[in-house]
């Protein structure tokens, strides 16, 4: 694949990229293991001083990074100004607090003196340079939720970034360099992923984050693993968005709506199979349809545009092949369904209903906006098809019932639970999957410390 910025709304290749050679390469990790160096050694208030002015440059640039990441990738200009804002509002999250989050950490002193010891506490040390693997559906944020706090616990970054986004990932490195950060903290490489393997198995590399498919999840953590490298995974989601009989059906459907098309319907943690209590089915899915048609698709640049188009040719194909296999084994297609005539890869606002166990779209992630409406006769059921996925990224459960409440926090095979609400990302809460989803967590202190050395120090007596 091309390291190019290609227009998804008319196809139209802007800007081409040669990929860094071998030379350049060995030279950006010998600087990134330089820096590391002294960087690791730098106080949190200077650290945070940084990371503040990289805060401030971002909100400065908001609305031209805005509009790069429409360009790259499609998403409605009004979300990745969004996007860009929510990056700034993490790095200064992290850079008030990780002094505090990585502070040393005291045992009890009576298990203290049942050791034989003195004195003894927890120090979180960074580990040194960590190469990320970014996608391209929030190509910023996905990298400022590594780097915010990789670079506040004293590590240094290098970014192996989607070959569609090169402008947001080179954007990226300027920013931390235009903030005052050493040259060699945050570098950006302009590389084919067959270079990846290579860079990951070098010993200056010490751990790894990947955000993206399972097969380069299954790729990047079973080099990693070879090597006996730490890593987090982030892959792919088909998240539940479950409504029971208590439920506000209308608020229910209005923020269904929302949470299946959010960036395009390109999101790991957008809902994407919507299970509906029978007493309720009827109203909510009249109310979810009529939203899912009444939305604007289109330019991307336009303010008013709630849908543009998805990020890649190949993408559309993939979404396509999956409601057509629906379709020909017997799913009904309530909106959408059909491709679009002219210019763009745009694919419009799609539910199926009637879906079983055995369409493809059942069981793997539909990464667009096309929805899956199922019935559930009762409680167990509505639970047996949430968790019927190989994924387990996030949930969306809507109930006022305290007993459903305390039964799907009990048994959803999940990353998180979110009541009433659709799922979100925020840098307080720890951010991860179970099953093919992944391992490990982003954000939050137990984002922060992933990549760190949990070091055991103990004083004789």
């Amino acid at each position: 694949m091309s390291i190019a910025t290609v227009n998804p709304a008319n196809g139209e290749t802007i800007k081409t990229y040669e990929a860094m050679d071998d030379q350049e390469i060995e030279r950006r990790l010998q600087l990134a293991e330089a820096t590391f160096r002294t960087y690791r050694t730098t106080a949190f208030a200077e650290r945070a001083r940084l990371m503040n002015r990289a805060a401030g440059i971002l909100e400065e640039d908001r609305d031209e990074v805005a509009r790069t990441m429409t360009l790259e990738m499609g998403k409605p200009v009004a979300q990745a100004r969004a996007e860009a804002s929510k990056c700034a509002k993490a790095m200064r999250w992290y850079a008030e607090r990780a002094e505090r989050l990585l502070a040393d950490e005291e045992p009890d002193e009576a298990d203290v003196h049942d050791s034989g010891g003195s004195r003894a506490f927890v120090r979180y040390r960074p580990l040194g340079p960590v190469l990320a693997v970014m996608p391209w559906n929030f190509p910023m944020w996905q990298v400022i939720r590594f780097a915010a706090p990789a670079l506040m616990a004293g590590n240094v970054g290098l970014l192996k970034h989607a070959s569609n986004v090169p402008q947001t990932a080179l954007y990226l490195e300027d920013l931390f360099h235009r903030a005052g950060f050493t040259e060699g903290c945050f570098q950006t490489l302009l590389i084919g992923t067959d270079a990846v393997d290579g860079i990951l198995r070098d010993d200056r590399v010490k751990a790894a984050t990947l955000t993206g498919s399972e097969p380069a999840g299954r790729a990047v953590g079973s080099a990693a693993s070879e090597m006996i490298k730490k890593t987090v995974l982030e892959l792919g989601g088909s998240d539940p968005f479950v409504v029971m009989p208590s439920a506000d059906v209308d608020r229910a459907a209005e923020v269904a709506v929302t949470a299946r098309v959010q960036n395009n319907g390109q999101s790991c943690i957008a809902a994407k199979r919507f299970i509906v209590h029978a007493d309720v089915f009827d109203a909510f899915t009249e109310r979810f349809v009529a939203g899912m048609r009444a939305l604007k698709v289109g330019d991307p640049m336009r303010e008013d545009t709630q849908v543009g188009p998805l990020a890649s040719e190949r993408g559309r194909a993939d979404l396509e092949e999956l409601v057509d296999d629906a379709r020909h084994t017997g799913a009904r297609v309530l909106c959408g369904g059909e491709r679009p005539g002219g210019h763009g890869w745009y694919y419009p606002p799609t539910v199926l209903a009637g879906v079983t166990r055995e369409m493809r779209v059942h069981r793997e992630e539909a990464f667009g906006p096309v929805a899956t409406l199922y019935r559930a006769d009762d409680l167990d059921e509505a639970v047996l098809i949430a968790n019927d996925s190989p994924f387990g990224l996030s949930s969306s459960v809507w109930t006022h019932d305290e007993g459903d409440v305390d039964r799907f926090v009990r048994d959803m095979e999940a990353g998180g639970v979110f009541v009433n609400g659709m799922t979100a990302s925020h840098a307080a809460f720890p951010f991860g999957g179970v099953k093919r989803s992944g391992y490990g967590r982003e954000l939050s202190g137990q984002g922060i410390r992933e990549f760190c050395n949990i070091t055991t120090v103990w004083h004789g007596a």
